[in-house]
């Protein structure tokens, strides 16, 4: 028996990569798919739409003169088609579940919640903090900045996505697993207070306290929880097809532990999983772990 969620789902595919700075992520919607997603939701009881794919125009990606914004033109037109998408889907009363494609597209599938659930708690996995601007990224690569454009920090052709009023609330956002900071993202998450359990917390309080504890912080007071869940995360033995692996990260289990108590708050009102890169991985493994890691998060339960 899983938690009540919402029986109706609708998949959402982005192929893209022109956020990062590895090629190959766009490759992960099908990658996903391949894994079984759409049969393993059906299995577990859930109405199943697979969407199709947001179009990405690759070829007309550009770099404008003195930007430090890589592709910046075609990464606002995926989002804003993103956020029209996944408002329509919350229209039409489905759970909106978007599968990338890099994290960059964390920037549309937010913007499209906060159409419907304006005081949205957020429980971000990732081993990096994606709260970089383009004067503090040391890359330029947008997948590091969607954090920050969803504070409202950041070019206006991001920030404005989803109307001016579409942002998050930092005292209802909370991180899990980072182990791998930018020194500017540093400064903002202690300038703004964000809270941040890094994998030294999960070790040192356990899996089960770290994650009541970001359940209290997105899920107290808000319209819901919004689980934007980077593969990167994930030990790179546990997920090694990601672009930006990082040693150290959150065990197999640890992970479907984690997922399995936000299933259980009844609390999850949307959800994307990104950065899985088929080019990089081994007989689809990284692919698999996601499809079996969405299946916790939306309630598969042994028994």
């Amino acid at each position: 028996m899983r938690p009540e969620i919402n029986n109706n789902l609708s998949i959402i595919g982005v192929p893209i990569d022109l956020g990062a700075g590895t090629r190959g992520g766009n490759l992960g919607p099908d990658a996903v798919r391949y894994a079984g997603l759409q049969k393993r939701l059906e299995n577990i009881g859930y109405n199943v739409e697979d969407k199709g794919d947001i179009p990405v125009n690759r070829r007309e990606a550009v770099t404008v003169e003195g930007s430090n914004l890589k592709n910046l033109n075609v990464v606002a037109d995926v989002n804003e088609k993103l956020c029209t998408q996944v408002s329509k889907v919350m229209d039409e009363g489905r759970f909106p579940l978007v599968i990338g494609g890099d994290h960059c597209i964390a920037i549309g599938t937010i913007s499209g919640v906060l159409q419907h659930k304006k005081n949205l708690g957020i429980i971000w996995f990732d081993a990096h903090g994606d709260i970089n601007t383009a004067e503090t990224s040391p890359s330029g690569n947008i997948h590091g900045m969607p954090v920050a454009v969803l504070l409202g920090m950041g070019h206006e052709s991001l920030t404005s996505i989803g109307g001016k009023e579409s942002v998050i609330n930092k005292d209802n956002f909370v991180y899990i697993g980072s182990r791998d900071l930018d020194s500017g993202e540093r400064k903002a998450m202690k300038e703004l207070g964000i809270k941040v359990f890094t994998m030294y917390e999960i070790d040192d309080m356990g899996i089960k306290k770290v994650m009541e504890e970001a359940i209290k912080i997105a899920g107290d007071g808000t319209d819901g929880i919004h689980v934007s869940f980077d593969l990167d995360v994930l030990d790179p033995e546990v997920a090694p097809g990601t672009g930006t692996t990082v040693p150290g990260g959150m065990g197999y289990r640890e992970a479907h532990y984690a997922l399995e108590l936000i299933a259980k708050s009844e609390k999850l009102v949307s959800a994307e999983f990104v950065e899985v890169n088929p080019l990089l991985d081994h007989v689809n493994k990284t692919a698999k772990a996601a499809v079996a890691l969405a299946g916790s998060l939306l309630g598969e339960w042994l028994i």
